[in-house]
This record gives C-alpha cells, structure tokens and sequence, in this order.
C-alpha cells in the first residue's frame, strides 16, 4: 500500500485532472498527460515541484494503485505501448486508488488493540477489498466503490468509537475550522473525521487518538503537535500540512521532507514568520 513510482506508468500524472491553482501551476484534463511526464513516465521537475508551483504532486498518494494497476491488472503493458487501453486504464486507476485507500483503512483498523472484538469482521472485509484489487479491469471500471466504501465505513467508525471509548475527546466531525487558533488545545482522542482544519494554527496541540479520517489539514501548521496513535492519518494528510522535527507522528508514516526546522510563526534567529493566510473554503463532495 506504499506508492512504487518506478513501478508505475505515470498514472497520477495522466489520469487524474487538475486545475490551476495554489496546488497545481497549470490546467490539466483527465487522460492527458502532464508536460512534465517524460517519455520513461518519469517527472522531468520531480526535485522542483514545489518550487514549480505544483504542490499537489507532492502532496498525493495512490497507496499502491498505480502500480497494482500498471503491473496487475495491465499485465505491465502501458497505456503507451498499449494506446487501446488508455482510457480504461484512466478509468480504473482511481477505482484502484479507492480501493487501496480502504486497504490501508482496514489494515489500521488490525492494529487497534481496543478495537479487537470485530478485528474478524475487518479481517474479512480486507480480504474482500483486496479480492475486488485483483479483479479483471472491465469488472474494475464497473464497480460500486461508493457501496463498498460505504460497508468499510461502517467497520471503521466502530474502531474508531473503540479506539477513543473512555476518553472524553471532541466532537468535531466535519467542523469548519479553518484558520482555527487551536495553538495548544487538548483535542485527544478528538472526533474530527472530515473536519476542515486548512490553515489552523495547531502548534504544540494534543491530538494523541484523535480521529482525523478525511480531515483536510492543508496548510495547518503541526509544529510541536503530538499525533501520537491518531486514528486514521494518512500519509497524504501529513504531506499536505506543516511541521518541524518537534511533531509527532504516528510510527508508521513519515516525516515530509518539505518539514522546516521550525514551523511558520516560531522563531528564527531574532526574526519571528507569519503564518500565511488560510486558503479559502474548497467545495467538498458529498
């Protein structure tokens, strides 16, 4: 469930669509690929993305989806050796995407100790998720992953109210807390499954257990934070927000390498560094 670029056809940088925009320096449609994809489906800036003005590259995560779709269901044979099954291809890749993404859910949900009396249950709806993985691209294209997600849902917010059961954490879930001053706040074992947190100043706060499925933390400044055992954060999360050696994460993701030594807002030297404004509310799907 751990991207293997060199494994893969590129697919995040042809597939996917996006917009111009404080993530990305240019539009781009689904199905055509990227100025910067070179011709062996390797970015020509990868150590400039940033600096290029595309954020959002750096911030993404298949969690293994390009290459299970690039070396398993296509056999290894890319869309351009292959041009017939590029637009299947397209199409399946963020059916994939969704399915690992669950995968990676579900093998969390296994290494909650609160949550073991319905560890059998989540063992065998993995199993089912990672059968549906291996599936024929043309069932692939067809499935209902919004069902599917819907059933893992169900398995996920009982580890989660296991996990936190007995702590008096927050509930947040799906609060509107952008550019939040949250600066040291006790938010352990918190609720905060697709709040928005983009921009919240969340320097030295305890979010030990907090649920944070879906939370969008772009931009929230993680200095000296203590995720310590938060439930459900993923790697793309951490990418997508700030932090300094000081935060603590969860053992199994880790440190971005865009971290600073210090965060926005700490000191450096005799000069202190604004944090910058939040970016506006983006539009969620429901």
């Amino acid at each position: 469930m751990l991207a293997d670029c060199e494994s893969c056809f590129g697919l995040c940088c042809v597939a996917l669509p996006f917009s111009a925009s404080a993530d990305f320096a240019v539009d781009k449609d689904a199905g055509q690929p990227c100025h910067n994809l070179r011709d062996d489906f390797r970015c020509s800036i990868h150590q400039r993305l940033r600096q290029r003005g595309f954020t959002g590259c750096t911030v993404f995560d298949c969690f293994g989806a390009g290459q299970k779709v690039s070396q398993v269901t296509f056999e290894g044979r890319s869309w351009r050796e292959a041009p017939g099954t590029a637009r299947q291809m397209y199409a399946v890749f963020p059916v994939m995407r969704q399915l690992h993404e669950l995968l990676w859910y579900l093998a969390e949900a296994l290494t909650v100790e609160a949550a073991r009396p319905i560890h059998p249950s989540v063992a065998e709806v993995l199993e089912e998720t990672e059968r549906l993985t291996r599936e024929s691209a043309d069932v692939l294209e067809k499935l209902d992953v919004a069902a599917h997600r819907a059933r893992v849902n169900e398995l996920l917010l009982r580890t989660s109210e296991l996990a936190r059961a007995g702590h008096d954490g927050k509930e947040r879930r799906g609060a509107d807390l952008i550019g939040a001053r949250l600066k040291g706040a006790d938010l352990r074992a918190a609720n905060l499954r697709g709040a928005y947190l983009i921009g919240a100043d969340l320097r030295g706060a305890d979010l030990r257990g907090a649920d944070l499925i879906g939370a969008d933390l772009r931009g929230a400044d993680l200095s000296g934070a203590d995720l310590t055992g938060a439930v459900f954060l993923t790697q793309a999360q951490v990418n997508a927000a700030k932090g300094t050696p000081a935060t603590r994460l969860p053992a199994a993701l880790t440190r971005p390498a865009h971290w600073t030594a210090e965060g926005p807002g700490e000191k450096r030297g005799n000069a202190t560094r604004p944090s910058p404004a939040p970016p506006r509310r983006p539009r969620r799907r429901r």
